[in-house]
């Protein structure tokens, strides 16, 4: 069985196909129009696409002679509801480390009042 989270991370973590997925939030764009901002070959920015379509994340459709590519937010959404659920882990352990903080700091004043 597939494993799409995996998938999606895998492909997340070069930041050409991230910065590739960064225009296609914008909308619909061709290969050569993807390849612009880079110094890669056309073949090169073809393989990256290869990932992020075999990861799901962009579809190629075919107009004429052209393919552009669009993002696909599926997986997206996915890996986004994963790390949302550690959100809450971090956010109930910066809440502990707030009350700490505090708790240190109000001992640190009375102390001070103890010595003046």
């Amino acid at each position: 069985m597939p494993d799409h989270l995996s998938e999606t991370f895998s492909a997340l973590a070069d930041p050409t196909r991230r910065a590739i997925l960064a225009r296609l939030s914008q909308g619909e764009a061709t290969v050569m129009q993807l390849s612009e901002p880079f110094t890669l070959t056309q073949p090169a920015i073809s393989k990256h696409l290869k990932v992020l379509e075999k990861a799901g994340l962009i579809t190629r459709g075919r107009t004429a002679q052209w393919r552009p590519c669009r993002l696909e937010p599926g997986p997206l959404r996915e890996a986004f509801d994963w790390v949302q659920h550690y959100q809450r882990f971090w956010d109930d352990s910066f809440d502990r480390l707030d009350d700490y903080l505090a708790e240190l700091q109000a001992s640190g004043n009375k102390k001070d009042k103890q010595n003046d």
